[in-house]
């Protein structure tokens, strides 16, 4: 790599994805994903969160049964391995860590950027009141594309595999930036072992504007960071991808259509031309389980 692209990564100002992950927050409140709709009370004092049906049409209940698969299909991944030790990063205002402390002795560090990370603390000692936890839990400020930093958190862990969680990231980084966090989760898990899971396989596809009325700041917001760029052309590139720095695909989640909350909606907002429309387009995100390639453990 060389200077003037190191530079590039260095200088850019990632805070501007944050935003997102108050959006992001205020929409999961309407499910049953853990702490979310306290979280989002807490997150809106003084003023008042309230849970309104009436004006809510079919692209947000679309987008919110896609935020609930993909959140759940983490845990299922996760549910099938013994991770003691886990390390999510860019995690926004998901408490999948206060869950993972609450249930299971494991030692969960949970970062993001240190905005993020601030309000969260805040919110967490509120939600953290009560509960007993049976694991330890960390929340700390990580840029994870600084390496040093991340090699920092890394040594918190005791000895032991480590697994590595990340929700809502990559369709943030260039193929520069995807190559070089690749990189350093690839140098901590040949040190150490473990999987990475990942639920950031977008594939570029192309909704009708017609039938999805996204509003017009997550629009701006997309165009901003340049989402639809970032994504993977299908998911063979993507699969390519990560084969070219070292990772080979240890398992794929599957839909569990049980836990979306939102499908019922889903189908009682549709017409006829908007299911057509998902049936078409078909699957546009996907999340892996990573391993090392040649790791047969």
């Amino acid at each position: 790599m060389n200077n003037d692209k190191q530079t590039t990564i260095a200088d850019r100002n990632y805070s501007t994805i944050s935003p997102s992950a108050e959006m992001l927050l205020r929409t999961k409140g309407y499910t049953n994903i853990p702490f979310a709709k306290e979280a989002a009370q807490l997150y809106a004092y003084p003023e008042s969160y309230t849970i309104d049906l009436r004006d809510k049409d079919f692209t947000f209940w679309t987008r919110l049964a896609h935020f609930e698969n993909r959140y759940w299909s983490i845990d299922q991944l996760l549910s099938e391995i013994d991770a003691k030790n886990i390390l999510e990063i860019s995690s926004g205002f998901s408490f999948r860590g206060l869950k993972a402390v609450q249930e299971n002795d494991v030692h969960y560090i949970d970062t993001d950027l240190v905005e993020i990370i601030e309000a969260k603390k805040n919110l967490l000692a509120q939600l953290q009141k009560g509960i007993t936890a049976k694991g330890r839990l960390e929340t700390l400020p990580l840029n994870a594309l600084d390496e040093k930093q991340f090699s920092e958190i890394i040594s918190h862990f005791s000895e032991g595999e480590i697994v590595i969680v990340n929700e809502g990231l990559l369709m943030y980084l260039n193929k520069e930036e995807k190559e070089k966090l690749c990189r350093i989760i690839h140098n901590i898990l040949k040190q150490h072992g473990g999987y990475w899971v990942t639920a950031d396989i977008y594939i570029k596809k192309e909704l009708d504007k017609k039938l999805f009325k996204i509003d017009e700041k997550l629009l701006e917001f997309a165009k901003q960071h340049k989402i639809a760029e970032n994504r993977f052309d299908n998911i063979e590139a993507a699969e390519e991808f990560f084969k070219s720095m070292g990772f080979v695909i240890d398992k794929e989640a599957e839909p569990d259509f049980s836990k979306l909350t939102a499908l019922n909606y889903v189908f009682k907002t549709a017409t006829e031309q908007q299911l057509q429309q998902l049936k078409e387009v078909g699957k546009i995100q996907a999340t892996w389980r990573l391993k090392l390639a040649g790791d047969y453990s």
